[in-house]
């Protein structure tokens, strides 16, 4: 079964976790390749706006989302790391830590908030999808151990999804 795919999954309220792995490694055997994902919903306003473009160019590029009163979403974030399977724990990290680092880095800062009012990094950055992703990116990998970070997804709505790999 050295290919068999496994999966454990662990509700958590707010979330739930999914890890897909090659199998675990046994003595003597290659290092085996573990993702974790772990799936965090959160709610939040914006208004497109770029300070760079006049507000026909912003109404004219952003549409309804530069409505001057703002819209919200309700968010939902896939975090995922990569690293190899512990032989000792059979774990590629501690999913209470992922947990713990997605709340510091996604619900505290995020969660019922004013992406552009409450969160200073997007003072000067269209809150768009991608620079959200990439927000929460820099946020994740701030404290997770160095090279664990592997993808950040952020689904706008139920057909917008955006994908970020720290590149």
């Amino acid at each position: 079964m050295r290919h068999a795919e496994h999966c454990r999954h662990s509700q958590f309220p707010g979330g739930s976790c999914v890890l897909r792995a090659a199998g675990t490694a046994m003595d003597g055997a290659p290092d085996r390749v573990g993702y974790i994902t772990r799936l965090q919903s959160f709610s939040a306003c914006h208004r497109l706006h770029s300070n760079h473009l006049s507000d026909e160019e912003n109404r004219r590029v952003f549409g309804k989302c530069n409505n001057p009163n703002g819209h919200g979403h309700n968010y939902k974030v896939e975090v995922t790391v990569r690293g190899k399977i512990d032989r000792k724990t059979g774990m590629v990290m501690n999913l209470t830590d992922l947990k713990h680092y997605i709340e510091e880095a996604i619900m505290k800062p995020l969660d019922h908030k004013n992406l552009d009012k409450d969160v200073p990094y997007f003072a000067d950055v269209v809150s768009t999808t991608e620079n959200l992703a990439v927000f929460i990116w820099d946020s994740m990998a701030k404290l997770l151990p160095t090279n664990l970070l592997y993808e950040i997804k952020v689904h706008e709505t139920d057909k917008n999804i955006v994908v970020y790999r720290g590149e």
